[in-house]
């Protein structure tokens, strides 16, 4: 007896659980999402033009390079690297020798140097190889002249890599990016 009671017991305790977490939620309407409240800035007409607006926070040139108040990319040619090596490749040292000349040129500005890897790899990974890769070119700068507080270095490993993509591709992810800083 002491068995059927347990698997009674049971049987209802599970019934009223399965009962009660089932139920239905309301759908909302229209009517139930609609703002009540005063639009404000969102109104289409009060928005006026978004290109004149946008034009002063980013703009990209007809050279491909993208700048905003704090930043330019694409001025610099990026350094590129061999599958899982860090170290500078010989053809690729006078980009980061041009790197050196902007700054000394502009010494207003400093440099971020930002790492990357193709997709390959895990993720923690792909982060050190792409700060190995920033610290090797930073500390190349370095010995051309440029202080380490013009420096700084972010790794962002295989984040916007092309995934399964052609051998091709995947070299182009393998780099470190210039990005001047403004402020």
């Amino acid at each position: 007896m002491n068995s059927i009671s347990r698997k009674l017991s049971l049987a209802l305790i599970s019934a009223a659980v399965i009962f009660t977490g089932c139920v239905k939620k309301p759908t909302p309407t229209p009517a139930d999402t609609a703002q009540t409240g005063p639009v404000g800035a969102l109104q289409p007409n009060s928005m006026g033009n978004l290109t004149d607006q946008s034009a002063n926070q980013l703009q990209q040139r007809t050279d491909g390079v993208i700048e905003d108040a704090d930043t330019i990319r694409g001025l610099l040619q990026p350094v590129y690297f061999d599958f899982d090596r860090s170290a500078v490749k010989q053809g690729e040292r006078e980009k980061i020798t041009a790197a050196a000349d902007y700054l000394k040129k502009t010494p207003q500005y400093r440099m971020m140097l930002e790492g990357h890897c193709d997709w390959r790899g895990t993720a923690e990974y792909n982060m050190g190889l792409g700060d190995r890769r920033s610290q090797e070119v930073k500390k190349f700068l370095q010995t051309l002249g440029i202080p380490a507080d013009k420096l700084q270095i972010l790794s962002k490993g295989s984040l916007g890599a092309i995934e399964k993509g052609t051998e091709e591709q995947m070299a182009k992810d393998r780099k470190v990016d210039f990005v001047i800083l403004k402020k």
